[in-house]
């Protein structure tokens, strides 16, 4: 039987760190996201970029790099014009390019006590392929088999290529989660974590309240971890708290940097900040999370003031 990659950062450290937003640095690198596909675009286009985010978030103090597969997909890349052997090559390739990017930067750096990153195949919702705004309510109108059907081959792809556990996240349904947690036992030797989108500090975002989604995932051997991200701070910290008084796995918690989306105009208001992020992480250890990163809109600084205020104390 594998052993819990989770557990096992967290035996040589207290407080595990997760990258930042990756299509925030693609853009960055020059990449226009501005398609369904979103950052999967890049794996058309530029996949060396993608190796060189993952590396920059390594060198920043991440513990664990999360995979571009957020929304590649079969269907997805059906739609292109991709045959399923091309789509399942694509999927392995996100695998690929974070496994070299960790392991060319393990190779670089003198690792005295400190456990090897890991690599999180990115499971994104159902919604996120129908880029039709369902991602933000979980209002799928789906069965569990078209559900089934749908993460299988990209689960399967994945683990396949050698993650060392799956992050199946941004999940804003509860009927999705409990079909990928039934999914999961279909690879025994494979964990994973689960993590929501939000209504609001107490429900997820098709108002299944967090109790409900904690207790359904608690007994799976292979749910490492539970949590929240893609949410607004405040928020996502009162849901860390509540998710720790209801499970002993460990919390994981990766909001967005402070600013604000709106799905109707596709853009973003208000500012973020790393140093407001660094202050607000805070919160989240204090009300239980032993798992911290970001999401959209974060960058390598708001991980590295991350790394360097929590590690330091780890």
């Amino acid at each position: 039987m594998n052993i819990d990659p989770i557990k096992q950062i967290l035996k040589q450290d207290s407080i595990m760190v997760l990258d930042g937003a990756l299509a925030t640095e693609l853009e960055a690198h020059g990449c226009d996201l501005d398609d369904p596909l979103w950052s999967a675009k890049v794996l058309l286009e530029k996949p060396e970029a993608i190796e060189a985010v993952h590396k920059e978030y390594f060198k920043a103090g991440a513990d664990c790099a999360i995979t571009a597969s957020y929304q590649a997909t079969l269907p997805g890349f059906s739609e292109r014009g991709f045959s399923e052997e091309q789509s399942i090559s694509l999927i392995k390739k996100t695998v690929e390019l974070a496994r070299s990017a960790r392991d060319e930067y393990w190779e670089e750096i003198d690792a005295v006590n400190k456990a090897k990153p890991l690599v999180a195949a990115s499971i994104g919702p159902y919604g996120a392929y129908l880029a039709d705004g369902s991602e933000y309510t979980g209002n799928y109108g789906v069965t569990d088999q078209q559900l089934i059907d749908f993460h299988r081959p990209r689960m399967k792809a994945v683990v396949e290529a050698g993650a060392d556990l799956l992050a199946m996240e941004t999940i804003p349904s509860f009927q999705e989660a409990r079909v990928l947690a039934s999914l999961l036992k279909e690879f025994p030797e494979s964990f994973a974590w689960v993590s929501f989108t939000l209504r609001d500090g107490g429900e997820i975002s098709d108002g299944t309240d967090l109790q409900t989604c904690v207790k359904e995932l608690d007994d799976h051997r292979q749910i490492a971890a539970v949590g929240v991200n893609c949410a607004p701070m405040e928020i996502a910290a009162d849901a860390v708290a509540l998710l720790k008084k209801h499970t002993d796995k460990p919390v994981l918690i990766y909001p967005n940097s402070g600013e604000t989306y709106d799905p109707d105009s596709n853009t973003w208001h208000g500012k973020g900040s790393a140093v407001c992020f660094d202050d607000a992480s805070e919160r989240w250890i204090d009300k239980g999370a032993s798992i911290i990163g970001g999401c959209c809109r974060t960058t390598p600084d708001h991980i590295r003031r991350l790394a360097e205020k929590w590690k330091m104390k780890g």
